[in-house]
């Protein structure tokens, strides 16, 4: 008989889910509001290579973990269920020490002021909105690694969710990714702080993309290839 589990593995779960909306709700206020000072007189080469290396780690876990050969290697050593979850809680725990852990970085690029500035927070807006568009869309709690916790108490298998290829899907390949450079890159107020995550971060989504799609390809088969044909842009659309 296949184990199933118990409420110890549900509250795991749960507590991940939560882990993972708190480290959101860290990056929004980090971002939003104490990356907004401009230190006088920092360094940039130093802080710059330290928070690059920070986000490396945690990129390199978050890449690695989400491929298919490790998953199955994963789940030699947890049940099937629980892999997401323990994928979830690393990646949390791992996005909440980038933020807390990031250096602030001298140097401004811009500040913004008048309507312009309303500009730049009407952008951030707009990619907060656009995320928030994008995950309703899909199974959040099977993203978050409680969908598979709560199938499993029932006797069901996961199924894998079903490909989205229509609404914000139909407008770009990756929607979330899309609202996150709004966001990040929308900032009003522009400092080497700001600059150094937002160009990081997204340079990771873009390297990150060709090995994610290659993983959907394997799920989706052609049904995938179809979308990519007739949905060419992957992040922005009209530029890439």
């Amino acid at each position: 008989m296949t184990r199933r589990p118990g409420i110890g593995a549900l509250v795991f779960a749960w507590t991940g889910a939560a882990l993972f909306v708190v480290s959101l709700l860290v990056f929004l206020y980090l971002y939003g509001i104490a990356f907004q000072a401009a230190p006088e007189g920092a360094s940039a080469l130093g802080p710059g290579l330290v928070n690059t290396a920070l986000f490396s780690i945690f990129a390199l876990h978050h890449s690695l973990l989400a491929r298919t050969r490790l998953k199955r290697a994963v789940t030699r050593l947890v049940p099937p269920w629980l892999e997401r979850s323990l994928f979830t809680w690393a990646a949390s725990i791992l996005f909440l020490a980038v933020c807390l852990a990031w250096q602030p970085v001298g140097g401004t690029l811009y500040s913004l002021h008048g309507v312009f500035r309303a500009l730049g927070y009407a952008i951030q807006a707009s990619g907060v909105s656009l995320t928030l568009a994008g995950s309703s869309a899909i199974d959040m709690l099977d993203l978050a690694g409680v969908r598979p916790v709560l199938l499993a108490r029932i006797g069901q298998a996961r199924a894998h969710v079903a490909l989205k290829v229509d609404g914000l899907y139909g407008f770009v390949r990756h929607p979330l990714y899309f609202g996150w450079a709004l966001f990040v890159f929308g900032a009003p107020e522009m400092n080497g702080t700001r600059l150094l995550f937002a160009t990081v971060s997204t340079a990771y989504l873009a390297i990150a993309i060709p090995f994610e799609e290659r993983s959907l390809v394997d799920v989706f088969g052609d049904g995938y290839r179809e979308y990519q044909r007739r949905t060419r842009w992957r992040i922005v659309p009209g530029i890439w």
